[in-house]
């Protein structure tokens, strides 16, 4: 035990003398910190919604960088040679470098806690289960350390597999960049790799529910953790010239892949399907009319608004691929929004709107309820939104159109969480201001004509707790045509048969 102490004092002695090792443990985090504040500015909670993947970065670049870097770079010099020849125990050697290396990573984490908290962050939710997430990432992360440092015989060479390790986490594991903004491909991968569960554990205990939401990942973390500490010990050497010996140890090799495996397959029950479709702010679909026959491609959305406003000639809108379409005529359009009916509402394409799941216009499930956090700011909104002006002035269609825009800028600011919440109160709104066939021939109009009213309603948000949007606002009128029909389909699936106007042939269609 004396020796065990001694190693520790020692390595956290040389630890505090290393410059470099000091950067990338303190100073690294607090970039990323400052990175994820910029960036996330609008919201009105700053980074409380981000502090588990910050915490997961500090982890996974003092484990998977600092701590290989050590253990090569001294057996290099040949101190872990002389440390086997020494009366400590080598369980005693490997285990004091672990813990100097936790420690160092448990400063770092506290540090950039205070830093967050000094900026305007809460105090975390839930301290107890929010160090308990720790450890166990802090565990598995440093057991796959180990095993790059028994795979690599340099400190380049480390690098070089950190890297491996470090940015397909960063890119497509749910780190540095949210799973919803991502391909949904990347929601099979992300199981696999335990930064997504690791920042699921930390996020828990900043702003969530506690562990208790969150065991599957936890036991995939275990079992990633166990898998890497298993075949790091297998290939455990003590001397550069000793290669790690694959062949001998193949069958124990396989046993914690498997191990890896089982281990992701049971995190994958746990990490949210998130069906982000691959659309950039200036191709959002928004034309959404039946296409008679098979689908066709939709235009850019610019094109589509500016053909049905102006009137353009059909030459003027992309060409699409010869298909067989029935030339049925489309309804004339209504003269103005109380004469819309039925036969407006059937030649919509509701089955063609983004998944409330996807990244453009998320709306969340009804048996989804936000964190404690959002929570809040979802109430902000709602007990505001009835005194808020511009959700009162006198033109029904303006007034429609202002409170769209309180769903629709969250979105395009991508404010994380919240964005899925203000929709429904916003629906909740609408239908306390004017009956529900009313607001299905509000909504209509309003989608139809994107380029109409007045947009100066999204920069007086403050009274509501949300950012005001400068420039330009195209981004946010496309987001009001998609809520607006996304409402509507939900509007007509509850308004009763009787309720339609006389002579409507076509039932409305409910949303998919």
């Amino acid at each position: 035990m004396n020796g065990f102490i001694a190693l520790v004092c020692t390595g956290l002695l040389l630890a505090l003398r290393n410059r470099m090792a000091l950067i990338y443990g303190f100073v690294f985090p607090l970039v990323f910190l400052v990175a994820f504040l910029v960036l996330y500015r609008h919201e009105p909670v700053p980074l409380i919604l981000h502090m588990g993947q910050l915490l997961t970065v500090t982890v996974l670049g003092g484990a998977c960088f600092g701590l290989p870097t050590t253990i090569v770079s001294e057996r290099e010099r040949g101190v872990w040679r002389r440390y086997r020849v020494t009366p400590i125990a080598a369980g005693a050697v490997v285990g004091s470098t672990l813990a100097v290396r936790f420690i160092l990573l448990l400063a770092a984490a506290l540090f950039q806690i205070a830093v967050a908290v000094a900026v305007g962050m809460p105090v975390p939710a839930h301290p107890a289960d929010l160090l308990v997430a720790f450890v166990v990432a802090s565990i598995t992360f440093m057991s796959i350390g180990m095993l790059i440092a028994m795979l690599a015989d340099t400190v380049p060479a480390v690098q070089a597999l950190g890297q491996c390790v470090f940015l397909p986490m960063l890119m497509v594991g749910g780190v540095a960049v949210p799973l919803s903004s991502l391909p949904e491909w990347t929601q099979t991968v992300s199981s696999f790799l335990p930064g997504v569960h690791a920042v699921a554990a930390l996020q828990s205990g900043v702003a969530g529910g506690g562990l208790r939401e969150v065991g599957a990942a936890l036991i995939a973390l275990l079992g990633m953790g166990a898998a890497s500490a298993l075949a790091a010990t297998r290939l455990l050497r003590w001397d550069t010239r000793q290669r790690p010996d694959l062949r001998r140890n193949a069958s124990w090799l396989v046993l914690a892949l498997t191990l890896w495996l089982l281990s992701g397959l049971a995190g994958a029950r746990r990490v949210e399907r998130v069906a982000a479709e691959p659309i950039s702010e200036g191709e959002v679909i928004t034309d959404y009319r039946v296409r008679r026959g098979a689908a066709q491609p939709t235009p850019p959305a610019q094109t589509v608004a500016r053909s049905r406003i102006s009137g353009l000639a059909a030459k003027e809108v992309p060409a699409a691929p010869a298909l067989p379409i029935e030339t049925t005529a489309p309804p004339p359009p209504p003269a103005g929004w109380q004469s819309v009916g039925s036969a407006q509402f059937a030649d919509i394409a509701f089955d063609r709107l983004p998944d409330d799941t996807g990244l453009v216009s998320p709306i969340a499930a009804p048996a989804v309820e936000p964190n404690a956090t959002v929570a809040v700011q979802v109430e902000t909104i709602r007990a505001a939104l009835g005194r808020w002006p511009p959700g009162k002035v006198d033109d029904p269609v303006q007034r429609t159109r202002n409170l769209l825009f309180v769903a629709a800028v969250p979105d395009v600011l991508r404010i994380e969480e919240l964005e899925r919440f203000v929709p429904d109160v916003v629906f909740e709104r609408l239908q306390r201001d004017v009956s529900r066939e009313e607001l299905a021939k509000l909504l209509y109009w309003v989608a139809m004509h994107p380029q109409e009213g007045d947009d100066a309603a999204i920069r007086l948000l403050e009274p509501l707790g949300l950012p005001a949007v400068e420039g330009p606002t195209r981004a946010v009128r496309q987001r009001v045509t998609i809520y607006a029909l996304k409402l509507l389909s939900r509007l007509l699936a509850r308004i009763p048969a009787s309720a339609e106007p006389v002579g409507a042939k076509v039932t409305p269609p409910v949303l998919r």
